[in-house]
């Protein structure tokens, strides 16, 4: 997967994304399927994303005993998604596991989809994590602590926020991915994400990658934002 905009296809049903990537004349785009719509269209929205050229970000946020995440990162290889992530809560193990079921799955003339870790939600403020996770670490703190014990279970990268991304590049090095969700067009709404930026911003703070999901997809003109979005990231005026 490249570095363009992954789009987040924040839709329910294969016929809203079909008419939404219609728009695109057959560009090769970064997409990501969250949720909302693997769990209600499984796997065929996969197949019908990679036979239409796309690169797939699978984000289900995989969180439970190595042995469960193991055997679901071996059927989720042979999906041919380019990411995938999981819950960097989940522990060394869990995240082991993952990539260890990846190298099961994944055939021997494709190439592994990236393994990315959550850290904190972008949703997540510091106060939350105080009195609800009962963390004492600033989030900076926890989402570096988080980070290295991806990067030591042999992850990718890491989903953050832009607030963290260059932290995490001084500290795990520059091909340690951080994807970065939360990212907005000056004067649009943050709705419950708490933790944005716009693209331009997302460059200068470290990203390596940014997800746009309502500012280009509930956008009137949904492609001219995603040119609009692309332009910042690339640092054209």
């Amino acid at each position: 997967m490249d570095n363009k905009p992954i789009i987040a296809l924040d839709f329910s049903t294969e016929k809203e994304v079909q008419d939404f990537l219609g728009l695109f004349s057959s560009q090769k785009l970064n997409v990501k399927v969250g949720m909302e719509l693997f769990y209600q269209q499984g796997p065929s929205i996969i197949y019908s994303l990679k036979e239409a050229g796309h690169d797939v970000f699978l984000d289900i946020k995989l969180h439970d005993i190595p042995t469960t995440v193991k055997k679901a990162m071996t059927g989720i290889a042979r999906l041919g998604v380019d990411m995938i992530n999981m819950h960097a809560a989940g522990g060394r193990r869990m995240m082991e596991a993952a990539r260890e079921g990846l190298d099961i799955g994944t055939p021997a003339d494709k190439q592994s989809p990236l393994l990315i870790a959550v850290t904190q939600l972008t949703s997540t403020t510091p106060d939350m994590l105080i009195k609800e996770q009962h963390c004492a670490l600033s989030m900076e703190e926890s989402v570096l602590h988080y980070a290295e014990l991806a990067y030591v279970a042999q992850g990718d990268g890491v989903v953050c926020s832009t607030h963290e991304a260059n932290a995490i590049k001084n500290k795990l090095g520059e091909t340690f991915l951080r994807v970065t969700p939360g990212i907005r067009l000056d004067n649009d709404r943050s709705h419950d994400q708490h933790r944005v930026a716009t693209p331009e911003r997302a460059r200068d703070l470290g990203s390596s990658h940014i997800v746009v999901g309502r500012s280009i997809t509930q956008s009137l003109h949904p492609v001219d934002s995603y040119i609009d979005v692309l332009r910042q990231w690339e640092g054209e005026k």
